[in-house]
């Protein structure tokens, strides 16, 4: 009689490469899936845990591979509003911004304050972050960017200008120390005050020490609204001075002069993507969600607010209704309620659609969880995937939906052995029910579990069962492995 820790018998694996779905009996093992097979063919194994998955889903655990949870790992590691998804995997980091390597000057620049405040950047260098990750022990697994601005923020007395080369040589130095100790890479957020004025060369300098590491590139880009294609033509010639691959953040046709143009943006990536490695995530919701940002108070979307330090009390409320509260001009409100967080009412339903079912597309939430009004992604995204766009409108297989969330995204950043529902990988799983799987957050209660995930397993540890944690936690952070590349396919 073989032995195993857990035993998953009768489910309809959907396996994170895209194939069709299969029943099978799943014994997992020291973190590990040691066995497969059709049902009744693990009837020779005992296990200490069985779990009767029959008329259910197992998938690989979800990938989040855009998030802002970089100190919410540490300080809230049970990590809710992802394993409630079915998430066992994050990556941090994104859009310019990390927890580390950070030394404050003061308080943290703008948007690094989405992270916390100056007393949660405590990782001076990137070693500190990843021992502070594994002391925290959170409920998933945590892989790691590291942000332009945040290095920038170490190096410069003012973030309105180019770097000089002394201090372009300075972040490379603290670059390449984190990627010595497993980063996945560096991303930007050059569409944000503090790294606007950072012309190409300064990105491109800094991405130089990235393909020998085997890591790669992801841009928050300089803008998503009318010049999204320059800002696409300036992520690629990133890409291919270093000699990486490059993913691009959030992936939207912003503002309503842009509604319509995923067609050419989409079209900009295929051809690209013929001699390049190139792919881009989403989050599958048509309202983006940052800190308040005056140049897009223009009075041609609504803008919600979601926190302001000065006035705490307009939160989940309208700029425009705010503003004739006080008599003032929209952008007078917005700078009176500065610093502050926002909804953005900026994107068409048919462009997240199109850019969400392309090939290309990865899922991430690009979740606030420092926000006291989050926007509903950061606990509903990938519910929502599996259950209005998969199931209820079509959009996409179930199987590709999955992909999304899992192979794809594994392959892309280089999380080995994890991704996949295939013998010797990670036991990172979620069995769900896809016909009641869904999203429950909303703009108006946004801080609600999602229905229909059944469990969850964290290498190999049961984390969230029938709507509850386990009290069990065993993630890790998770260091880059093999390079990601184009397939026989020349997809990324």
């Amino acid at each position: 009689m073989e032995k195993c820790d857990t035993l998953i018998v009768g489910a309809r694996v959907i396996d994170g490469t895209g194939a069709p779905a299969v029943e099978r009996d799943v014994a997992v093992r020291d973190g590990r899936i040691v066995a497969m097979e059709a049902p009744g063919g693990l009837s020779h194994w005992s296990a200490d845990d069985v779990f009767d998955a029959h008329g259910k889903a197992l998938a690989p655990g979800f990938i989040d591979v855009h998030t802002h949870d970089d100190t919410h790992v540490i300080r809230s590691p049970q990590m809710m509003p992802k394993i409630t998804q079915g998430v066992t995997t994050v990556i941090v980091g994104n859009c310019g911004i990390s927890a580390s390597p950070v030394t404050l000057k003061g308080d943290p620049p703008d948007p690094m304050n989405l992270l916390g405040d100056a007393a949660a950047f405590r990782y001076p260098t990137f070693a500190a972050y990843v021992d502070a990750v594994n002391d925290a022990r959170p409920a998933v697994n945590v892989g790691a960017l590291i942000g332009h601005t945040a290095l920038r923020n170490n190096h410069m007395d003012r973030l309105d200008r180019a770097a000089t080369a002394d201090e372009i040589a300075g972040m490379r130095a603290q670059l390449e120390e984190a990627l010595d100790n497993g980063a996945l890479g560096l991303s930007s957020g050059l569409a944000y005050g503090s790294a606007f004025n950072a012309p190409p060369e300064e990105v491109q300098a800094l991405a130089e020490p990235l393909a020998k590491a085997g890591a790669l590139y992801t841009t928050h880009m300089r803008t998503e609204f009318d010049a999204i294609l320059d800002a696409m033509d300036e992520a690629y010639r990133v890409g291919r001075h270093a000699r990486v691959p490059v993913v691009i953040s959030h992936l939207k046709c912003a503002g309503p002069s842009n509604w319509g143009r995923s067609v050419e943006v989409l079209k900009s990536i295929e051809t690209v993507r013929e001699g390049q490695p190139v792919g881009c995530d989403c989050y599958p919701y048509n309202r983006s969600s940052s800190t308040l940002d005056l140049k897009q108070v223009t009075g041609d979307i609504d803008i919600t607010i979601t926190w302001s330090t000065p006035h705490p009390e307009m939160a989940g409320k309208l700029i425009r209704d705010i503003a004739a509260v006080w008599n003032v001009s929209q952008q007078e409100a917005a700078k009176r309620l500065q610093p502050a967080g926002a909804v953005y009412h900026n994107m068409s339903e048919d462009d997240v659609r199109r850019i969400l079912s392309h090939p290309a597309t990865m899922v991430g939430s690009d979740g606030l969880p420092n926000d006291p009004l989050p926007h509903p992604r950061l606990w509903g995204a990938f519910p929502r995937v599996l259950g209005h766009y998969a199931r209820d409108t079509a959009l996409i297989s179930l199987e590709e939906a999955v992909r999304k969330m899992t192979g794809l995204s594994a392959r892309r950043f280089g999380l080995e052995q994890r991704g996949e529902v295939k013998v010797g990988y990670h036991a990172d799983l979620v069995v769900f029910d896809p016909e009641r799987v869904r999203d429950a957050a909303t703009f108006a209660r946004p801080e609600q579990a999602a229905d229909g995930i059944d469990a969850v397993w964290v290498n190999g540890v049961l984390t969230y069962r029938e709507a509850a944690l386990t009290g069990e936690r065993a993630g890790r952070f998770v260091a880059r492995g093999a390079a990601s590349k184009l397939d026989a396919a020349g997809a990324f």
